[in-house]
């Protein structure tokens, strides 16, 4: 097994290819856009957060979320219009719920190692991408949201991850432009935020510097495999070609799904829509005023982060309602009066409106590891931690690719399942071990 495909070009695919070429591998990287990182992980929140390792799968999700069907501008909005895939993903959803501890543990020990590799390779390949290492607010208006975050601090540090309580005056000394009254809040220091364009870009240059072919505006059409070759059909244009490599890893965030039926296997993904704005801060007033702390606003789920002198970036919200792009002004409106009532000193004259779709799986624990053919790999279905876990996964999977490639290597290693946690005993670890 020397050459591999990977289809997916945003950050969990550009990871890929680079932990596999560092190994050695020839490998090609296929993207439909022109460039890296031109969908979900174009203009995310930004946050590198280990301290947001908690799964939604949580009995108090459902609650909301029946709560806030009837709401355009509820944090998490759900298109009560059936569909067989919705209907099935939730039902798998509420059927991970007993693991909800245990994955969220998993997460956070899965985060704190791979902030580690990618902090490394950034500063190995000098990539530039207005990192901020001054951690990671969260902040609670009442006592209820405070108190259940104090449970999930509990789990967190089981996971290996301290973060404090602090108070409203505590808080306002993290982050003096914070307006508005508090509970209290929680404080992750070893957290960190920047750009993930940039992150991505920065790191698909290096691998193409490791020697990884990189084909961009190649719209992938099909893909076989019989276990010891892989056959990609492309679309470029107008042209229509085939490839064939020895292996391929599927990276492909919501589309992952339909090559996985493709290749005989159920990667149970559903598209959660996830909007951002980024306010352009022109002036000093507004860079003054703006905050250099992420943050995390738990009532609202909306996080921040800030990019460099002249942007903020404002995220979150979670929107069931299939394979859907179009960016709503009744959602992003939300997000701009956020901005508008947190930071009054920021203008926000200048708004730059996104929307990207999450790849979420009903466990909310990535899809990593083989699948039913030999030679066909997943690192896919991040959900809202793709960045934040992208590092570790991709060199999970790399070491998953490297022992398969040694012969008599497949006998011992089990056949992934839903995901990592997806039944009781099964971690990251052990896919990859």
């Amino acid at each position: 097994m020397k050459t591999i495909a990977v289809i997916g070009g945003g950050i969990t695919g550009v990871t890929t290819a680079y932990a596999l070429a560092k190994r050695g591998f020839a490998v090609t990287l296929l993207e439909r856009h022109r460039y890296a990182a031109m969908e979900t992980s174009f203009a995310n929140g930004g946050q590198l957060s280990a301290s947001n390792a908690e799964v939604w799968t949580h009995r108090s999700t459902l609650v909301k979320g029946i709560k806030w069907m009837l709401r355009n501008d509820a944090p998490l909005l759900v298109n009560p219009r059936p569909t067989w895939h919705k209907l099935s993903w939730f039902a798998a959803f509420i059927a991970a719920m007993p693991h909800y501890r245990a994955n969220t543990i998993e997460t956070a020990r899965l985060a704190i190692a791979a902030r580690a590799h990618l902090f490394d390779w950034a500063e190995a390949e000098g990539i530039d991408f207005d990192l901020k290492r001054q951690g990671i607010l969260h902040i609670y208006r009442d006592k209820a949201g405070f108190d259940h975050a104090g449970e999930v601090s509990t789990l967190l540090a089981e996971g290996g991850l301290p973060r404090r309580a602090v108070t409203p005056e505590e808080m306002r000394a993290i982050e003096p432009t914070l307006a508005g009254q508090y509970y209290g809040g929680y404080y992750t220091e070893s957290d960190a935020t920047g750009d993930i364009h940039k992150f991505t870009s920065g790191l698909a240059a290096a691998a193409q510097r490791l020697g990884v072919v990189t084909r961009y505006s190649q719209d992938v059409q099909a893909v076989n495999s019989d276990g010891r070759t892989v056959t990609i059909t492309v679309r470029d244009g107008n042209q229509t070609s085939s490839t064939t490599f020895d292996a391929v890893v599927v990276c492909a965030g919501v589309a992952s799904r339909q090559f996985a039926t493709q290749l005989g296997d159920r990667v149970n993904i559903y598209p959660v829509k996830g909007y951002s704005i980024t306010v352009n801060l022109p002036d000093a007033a507004s860079q003054a005023a703006a905050p250099t702390v992420s943050l995390l606003d738990d009532e609202t789920k909306l996080v921040t982060s800030r990019l460099g002198v002249d942007r903020f970036r404002v995220a979150g919200t979670a929107e069931f309602n299939g394979i859907d792009r179009d960016i709503r002004a009744d959602r992003i409106r939300p997000l701009i009066d956020w901005v508008n009532t947190c930071f009054p000193g920021v203008s926000t004259r200048s708004v730059v409106p996104w929307a990207g779709l999450r790849p979420m799986m009903p466990n909310m624990m990535p899809r990593v590891g083989r699948g039913r053919q030999a030679n066909v790999f997943y690192n896919t279905g991040h959900g809202h931690l793709g960045w934040t876990l992208s590092a570790v996964t991709a060199e999970m999977v790399g070491d998953v690719i490297r022992l398969a490639a040694v012969p008599r290597a497949f006998s011992p290693l089990p056949l992934a399942g839903e995901g990592l946690g997806e039944r009781a005993g099964v971690t990251g670890r052990d896919i990859a071990a």
